[in-house]
């Protein structure tokens, strides 16, 4: 199986071989198909098998369909570590699209991060109590 056999946008496609994936995971293959269909999903495996891909892949094709520039996913992480590793992944994957995204998590100055979602994102990766701020 390749990550073509899930229909994803042509430049989420090209994204995926610039980040050296080859073939889904098992997680990514049973859960990609249930979030394009916009099902819910609650998924577990081990570090390292490609969770976050397996979530922010549908995302990001679903998100192409409409209007870029206004928040229209929110993904929720509990410490800023896994915040900024979700980050990093929602734009490797969106890169080439005009999907923009932003990070928000406390320890840090408020003020970059409330000017990014003045400006406009797409999707939101954020920690909760700074979300809440």
């Amino acid at each position: 199986m390749t990550f073509n056999a899930f229909d994803l946008h042509q430049d989420i496609i090209s994204a995926i071989a610039h980040n050296g994936y080859e073939a889904p995971t098992p997680i990514q293959a049973r859960a990609i198909p249930s979030i394009l269909t916009g099902r819910d999903l609650l998924g577990l495996a081990q570090t390292g098998t490609g969770k976050t891909a397996a979530f922010v892949l549908p995302i990001i094709h679903r998100l192409m369909k409409g209007r870029p520039g206004a928040t229209r996913a929110l993904v929720l992480a509990p410490t800023r570590e896994l915040a900024a590793q979700i980050h990093e992944a929602v734009r490797s994957f969106s890169r080439g699209t005009r999907l923009r995204s932003a990070v928000v998590y406390g320890g840090v100055g408020m003020s970059p991060q409330t000017e990014a979602l003045k400006r406009g994102v797409d999707i939101v990766v954020a920690c909760p109590g700074r979300l809440e701020d």
